[in-house]
């Protein structure tokens, strides 16, 4: 069941809401039933609150409505996860369930909800711990018994302090921008003070859905690592169909991709970002990137590069990759250079910059014409940087 508690109208705005249920539809998490809407219950919740006024479990105080705590005594919480916890009245203060305007608070409408909806089970993060008391009071003082609770441990980054945005952390929206796969986020999540046993780290959702359990939830935080869900999407985006991958790198970027360039830079790829700087010199011509330029195209790289480009101007008929190496291993081996002297040159020519999947690969994958034509480029500008 989907209910968005939005009983705080500053930041329950259709907007925010409309970012919730975007975030679950990427993530391919549905829901069975909703989304209900806490505030259009608003009768409901005064019905329930007249109630407990007229019980004698709340009072009026200064235009709010209060839930009256018992003096003595203490309220458990029999947590799936944590086990028993106990909470002393003496620590806790009529609190208010009405505000002076008539609309709920957060704890009296959640209470409401959960016995109206049918609700068996509340998995939820446990900053709501200090919540739970006073919503097992509401429910109580309302003739009825709580649901099963379970409060799964908050986030940490890697220097064991809570998750916040200097650890990079995204919302949903921000992951699928960066590149990741829902799938690869789906299982990731999963993984976050959860496991099923010491070495099985990848699950398909219906795997997830068959072995997981409450009872193998941790206690202790959960660390968020960015770079094992890179290294985890990785995984997942080098075992997807190419066509898909191609689809899904069009979907992201709203542009056509070559064939040829998903097939060179599928291995080399941890998200579908990475293909950009990876193999967007297949898609457009860029401009040269200077620090590349200045590192690579100095003490004789222009007269290696314009070797380079005769020997692939009459390489093979088919300019495949296999005779693409061919000509360009010639060049080293007449010039009695090192590989890279050859090689970056080529690279930096062809893409502007000293990053790309295979050289062999890149070059063929371009192509003949187009290769040339950027060699030549990068010789006019060699030549006027000499001049």
């Amino acid at each position: 069941m989907l209910r968005i508690e939005d009983t705080d109208r500053e930041r329950s705005t259709p907007e925010n809401v409309e970012l919730i249920l975007d975030g679950l539809r990427w993530l391919e998490l549905d829901w069975d039933e909703g989304p209900h809407s806490q505030w259009e219950r608003r009768e409901r919740h005064t019905e329930a609150t007249e109630r407990l006024l007229a019980s004698g479990h709340a009072y009026e105080d200064e235009g709010a409505v209060r839930l009256r705590v018992p003096e003595e005594g203490e309220t458990v919480i029999h947590d799936v996860i944590r086990g028993d916890i106990a909470f002393p009245h003496s620590a806790i203060k009529d609190f208010v369930i009405r505000r002076s305007d008539g609309s709920p608070l957060y704890n009296l409408a959640v209470a409401v909800d959960d016995l109206d909806m049918g609700i068996t089970n509340v998995v939820r993060g446990d900053d709501h711990i200090s919540n739970t008391p006073r919503q097992v009071m509401i429910l109580r003082a309302l003739g009825e018994e709580p649901p099963v609770y379970a409060h799964l441990p908050l986030l940490h980054g890697p220097d064991g302090k809570k998750l916040s945005k200097r650890h990079g952390a995204a919302s949903v929206q921000d992951l699928r921008a960066a590149g990741y796969l829902p799938e690869a986020v789906r299982n990731y999540i999963a993984l976050l003070g959860w496991g099923y046993d010491e070495s099985t780290t990848f699950f398909t959702t219906e795997q997830l859905i068959e072995r997981f359990d409450l009872a193998g939830v941790s206690r202790n935080p959960a660390v968020f690592d960015e770079q094992k869900l890179r290294w985890m999407n990785g995984r997942y985006l080098r075992e997807l169909d190419r066509d898909d991958l191609r689809r899904r790198l069009e979907q992201l970027s709203g542009r056509e991709v070559p064939p040829e360039a998903v097939a060179i830079s599928q291995e080399k790829m941890q998200t579908l970002a990475d293909f950009w700087p990876l193999a967007g010199f297949l898609v457009e011509r860029g401009p040269f990137d200077e620090k590349a330029w200045e590192k690579v195209m100095r003490d004789g790289a222009p007269e290696r590069l314009r070797a380079a480009r005769e020997a692939l101007a009459v390489a093979g008929e088919r300019f495949d990759v296999e005779g693409v190496e061919a000509a360009l291993r010639g060049v080293v081996d007449r010039l009695g250079v090192k590989p890279k002297d050859v090689f970056q040159p080529v690279r930096v020519a062809i893409t502007g910059t000293t990053v790309s999947p295979g050289i062999f690969e890149s070059v063929a994958a371009l192509g003949r014409e187009e290769t040339l034509a950027r060699i030549d480029e990068a010789l006019r500008k060699a030549s006027g940087d000499r001049a």
